[in-house]
């Protein structure tokens, strides 16, 4: 298995570099959410945040023009999670749910659902979606197209009016069941001039009958997964096939105040530089093509950016921390050291290398320059890959 190393990176440098030249502000075609941070006001060590990353990357690895405003930041210390509020059903009600560029349906806990967590200890009140109150909603079954393309086909024994059911087992063992239902979603759209609509589109969701593991804890607990990813089944995928946005989604994420915005649709306003998915692959994969540091380009093996299987570069609104190969990481880490070769480096929680600095790290350490595809450069400057722990001279990569 490919060592990874972690490195306090992307989703800090992702806040800076949007927010700071454009701000959380968008005009076209498309819908929003508002993120929220899931452990504002709870403090968490790396060790937490890695492990956090830990169950996360088994989970990817194991599931099958909308502005959503986003909450939470991405600071390694406080856990850089984001979350976003959305409307179910009508009247509709509002529930808290995870926004993940690595799965692909939406599901959120349902009424009469077997250890589903009751409470959360993120101060949110969680909301349990029950079909029979809402006007708008109805049942999914197993010989609708929706439930034969999200499976590739008719499932076993289905039969008339059987529910078409779902069952997710991630890497982590947390699991979570139940059966698919079609209700109306609360959507912000965009109207121009910074000014917004609300508006409805009809989307299928997993309706969540059991969970367990991290899922039912309520230590980390919102009431579901918001899925962004390819697949038929997934929100993007469900409203850009009913005419609602075009397939793109932009994620800005506001590090300065927390949250920002996931917006679903073609972007207009403010320009945006792009860089091309990789095709055929199950997740958002883009290819990234070198590494300065300082100036220089650093010298890797040929094959090491390549994509295909366990392989390539994934773009994952659910990893808190940047994760390298050591093949890389390594490298990195001696080029950025370099420039201080009397540093006294020493290890916090048995993993991290921290050191102490008096000064500006941006004049003592190199600028980052990650190229991708079609000479989009993502420029890190050293504030922002370093980070202060306990006092303010000491910083951790």
């Amino acid at each position: 298995m490919m060592d990874l190393r972690r490195l306090a990176l992307v989703v800090v440098t992702v806040a800076v570099t949007v927010v700071g030249e454009f701000g959380c502000g968008c005009f076209g075609n498309v819908l929003t959410l508002n993120v929220l941070r899931k452990f504002a006001g709870h403090g968490k060590n790396l060790s937490a945040l890695r492990a956090h990353d830990i169950r996360r990357h088994g989970r990817l690895l194991s599931t099958i023009g909308v502005d959503l405003p986003l909450g939470g930041n991405g600071h390694p210390s406080e856990t850089g999670l984001y979350f976003a509020k959305i409307g179910l059903g009508n009247p509709s009600k509002d529930y808290y749910v995870q926004v993940d560029t690595g799965s692909d349906i939406l599901w959120v806990n349902c009424a009469g659902c077997d250890k589903c967590p009751t409470k959360s200890d993120l101060g949110l009140g969680l909301t349990l979606y029950d079909p029979k109150k809402s006007s708008t909603s109805s049942l999914v079954y197993c010989d609708q197209d929706f439930c034969t393309s999200t499976y590739d086909g008719p499932l076993p024994g289905c039969k008339p009016n059987l529910q078409c059911q779902y069952n997710v087992v991630y890497g982590d063992g947390s699991s979570t069941a139940g059966y698919f239902v079609k209700d109306d979603m609360k959507l912000e759209q965009v109207t121009g001039n910074l000014q917004s609509r609300s508006t409805n589109g009809t989307v299928v969701f997993g309706c969540g009958a059991r969970q367990s593991g991290e899922l039912g804890s309520s230590s980390e607990a919102l009431d579901g997964i918001l899925g962004f990813g390819q697949a038929n089944s997934s929100i993007i995928s469900q409203l850009a096939a009913s005419g609602k946005v075009k397939k793109s989604f932009a994620h800005c994420l506001d590090n300065i105040e927390g949250g920002g915005i996931f917006a679903i649709g073609e972007v207009v306003s403010p320009k945006v530089k792009r860089t091309p998915l990789v095709q055929n692959q199950a997740h958002y994969n883009i290819v990234l093509k070198d590494i300065e540091v300082g100036g220089d380009l650093l010298r890797l093996p040929s094959d090491i950016f390549d994509s295909g299987d366990q392989k390539g570069t994934i773009v994952d609104s659910g990893t808190t921390l940047a994760y390298l190969p050591s093949s890389i990481y390594e490298p990195l880490m001696t080029k950025i050291l370099s420039q201080q070769p009397a540093l006294n480096l020493h290890t916090v929680e048995d993993q991290f290398t921290c050191f102490q600095f008096v000064g500006s790290v941006d004049s003592g350490f190199p600028v980052i320059k990650f190229h991708f595809e079609d000479s989009l450069v993502l420029t890190v400057f050293p504030h922002e890959y370093t980070f202060q722990i306990r006092v303010s001279i000491i910083y951790i990569f």
